[in-house]
This record gives C-alpha cells, sequence and structure tokens, in this order.
C-alpha cells in the first residue's frame, strides 16, 4: 500500500485512524522500511518493517478477538519540523472501547516521533514510547496526565 503523506499532521491522523478501523496495511504506510522502535511492550527493541508489521499484526489481531475498537488521542503535542525533517513528542492515550461504545480501559503514554520527509512523503523513522517507572513497585505508572 502506497500513501503520501503531505503533511506530518496526515502522518498523525493515518496513526489515529488506522488503529481505529484495525488497517494494519494503512498503519504500517506511515513507517520507513527501516524504522527503529523502542517501545514498552517487552521487547528492547525493533528494527526495520517486517517485525514492526508482525507486531501490529498480533496488536491488532488481539483487538479483533476482543471485539475492542481502539481511540487514540494525542495531547501536549509538539511538532517541530524543517523541510525534511520533523521531532514530534506528547502523550498518548489508548481507549479501548465494546463495538455497544461502554468504555473498558483506557491507558497513556509518552512517544516521541522522528520523521523524514523523501520523495515529498513523510515518513516515521523513528518511534519511542516510554512510561515513567514507580520508585516504590518498578513498575510503569499508567494514566500519570
Amino acid at each position: 500500500m502506497s500513501i503520501r503523506f503531505n503533511t506530518v499532521q496526515e502522518v498523525l491522523e493515518n496513526y489515529k485512524s488506522a488503529i481505529y478501523e484495525n488497517d494494519v496495511e494503512r498503519f504500517i504506510s506511515a513507517f520507513d522500511s527501516d524504522i527503529h522502535i523502542y517501545d514498552c511492550w517487552g521487547e528492547w527493541e525493533c528494527t526495520g518493517i517486517s517485525l514492526w508489521k508482525e507486531i501490529v499484526k498480533e496488536w491488532f489481531g488481539g483487538l479483533s478477538k476482543e471485539g475492542v475498537l481502539l481511540k487514540t488521542d494525542f495531547a501536549d503535542l509538539v511538532i517541530e519540523e524543517n523541510s525534511n525533517l520533523a521531532f514530534i513528542h506528547c502523550a498518548v492515550t489508548f481507549a479501548a472501547y465494546k463495538e455497544s461504545g461502554e468504555k473498558l480501559r483506557q491507558m497513556t503514554n509518552r512517544f516521541t516521533f522522528g520523521l523524514r520527509k523523501v520523495s515529498e512523503s513523510w515518513s516515521i523513522t523513528h518511534f519511542h514510547s516510554s512510561l515513567p517507572i514507580s520508585m516504590e513497585t518498578g513498575k510503569g505508572i499508567f494514566n500519570l496526565k
């Protein structure tokens, strides 16, 4: 799937809508083939689009199995960009809903994106999600904001 992202904001809107619609191909289309990811779910890092696509398939598959719609919202969004590079940091909230509209759960964590423009289209080249850690328990703190 080849989608052009003319603005950084289009990349973010695609991120949100592809998650909500559980569309793996559209979600993956915003990431560079050499993507480098630091995520907070089980692995230290992920490199390359093939591995990232498998992780996303598993994530979206779990949502489908559970019958969950996942709404994504960005808060405290800061975008800095020039003609070929962009840097984004924000708080991201994922809220899971049943198809009936009943809210099941939500979590918020911190995201940083690095993007570059290639052939007039923006793509995510680096992605980092994190949580603050409780000094008392050693566990991640969700929904601090």
